[in-house]
């Protein structure tokens, strides 16, 4: 990207279409039937895989497509338009990648990431507890070292993924510091590890063709090859996940649901007539759709110029969190206005526009609420 004058480069565009055309031939047409099923159609991960659109920002040493943050964004913009709850299928399952790949060993790198790049395993990963999401140091997992090996107690709730996965990136308290604090460390668990086991299975509000459900270790043991880095290293990790793969994540998809707004606002101005006339003619509509454009390129503009920091190794944490924040509550206003101006129609779920605000409802809680994040946007422009 030209950082300068915020544009793609032609092998960046190319990508996109290729894509768009995609998502548009074989994700569109069964969007609304996988929403009212509750269906994540993990069919189409080693799909996925393939096209590079799983492991875009994976090193090619690893079977990844050898592409960054920038790609990235423009894949899940893409799957995001049509599927938002496909497309925060593949985010979960990047962050479960991230974490092997910004943080483990050369051995778990080439155990792991070759088989998540292409889509023939799904990962997760599993933070979220019942004490809070945001409050990720609280969490009552434990695990403990007998015997030359790690065991895991605990229950995860509101994960992705869960029953669909078969690498699962685990959090959990092993121990408390000289000062008495917390010590978080990050393990790596295979889906048919004794005592690992999803559970329930939610049904969402929103982003219905994702899987969200529990996941439990009881009495799960591992050796000690399967700890991510180093004991202690658990906030390091999920906080940069989070920030940095998650909320980039969330960002791009809700691109994808207001570009999904847009479009659609104009098609169905262009193609109403009302009072003998398209209902663009009207001045509240036409404010309606200047609303929405605004919302869209702000959240596409703040989002790539974070990606591109990213791929330029630049601290870019406060970048993605206003990004998260600006797509997320944008893509809810845009839902709304887009409903307003289709009138009766957009209550009717033969039209999107109804998923397109459940999905951005459900996830606006995804990487952090917009509350927590103004939290750190202030605090991110205070430090600086």
């Amino acid at each position: 990207m030209n950082m300068g004058l915020f544009t793609l480069t032609e092998e960046q565009e190319m990508l996109r279409k290729v894509i768009r055309e995609f998502v548009e031939a074989e994700i569109a047409p069964k969007a609304h039937e996988w929403d009212e099923q509750n269906y994540c159609p993990t069919e189409l991960f080693g799909l996925l895989g393939e096209m590079g659109i799983i492991g875009t920002f994976v090193p090619e040493e690893y079977g990844g497509a050898g592409l960054g943050f920038i790609e990235r964004s423009i894949c899940l913009e893409e799957l995001g338009r049509h599927s938002a709850g496909l497309a925060i299928s593949v985010m979960a399952h990047q962050l479960c990648m991230g974490g092997i790949l910004f943080f483990g060993t050369e051995e778990q790198k080439q155990k792991y990431l070759p088989d998540l790049a292409s889509g023939k395993k799904i990962g997760a990963l599993s933070l979220t507890e019942a004490t809070g999401g945001s409050d990720f140091m609280g969490q009552k997992s434990t695990g403990e070292f007998k015997d030359g090996k790690w065991v895991l107690n605990g229950r995860k709730c509101f994960i992705t993924n869960a029953a669909v996965a078969d690498i699962d990136l685990w959090t959990v308290i092993t121990g408390k510091n000289e000062k008495g604090r917390p010590v978080m460390t990050a393990f790596l668990i295979d889906k048919d590890t004794p005592g690992h086991t999803s559970g329930r299975v939610e049904h969402k509000i929103g982003l219905r063709s994702s899987n969200t459900g529990d996941v439990s270790c009881v009495n799960v043991t591992l050796g000690p090859e399967q700890m991510l880095a180093q004991e202690g290293s658990g906030p390091k990790i999920a906080l940069s996940t989070i920030q940095e793969v998650g909320r980039a994540g969330m960002s791009a998809i809700n691109v994808g649901i207001l570009r999904g707004c847009l479009e659609e606002s104009v098609k169905f101005s262009n193609e109403r007539i009302i009072y003998g006339k398209p209902l663009n003619k009207l001045m509240n509509i036409q404010f309606a759709i200047a609303e929405t454009k605004l919302d869209y390129e702000t959240a596409w503009l703040l989002t790539y110029r974070a990606a591109a920091m990213k791929d330029q190794g630049l601290p870019c944490a406060g970048e993605f969190a206003q990004s998260k924040y600006l797509a997320t509550e944008g893509a809810i206003r845009s839902a709304k206005r887009t409903i307003d101006l289709m009138g009766g129609y957009g209550a009717i779920n033969e039209y999107p526009v109804g998923r397109f605000l459940r999905d951005a409802l459900a996830g606006s809680t995804a990487g952090a609420t917009s509350d927590v994040l103004k939290v750190v946007i202030a605090a991110e422009t205070l430090k600086r």
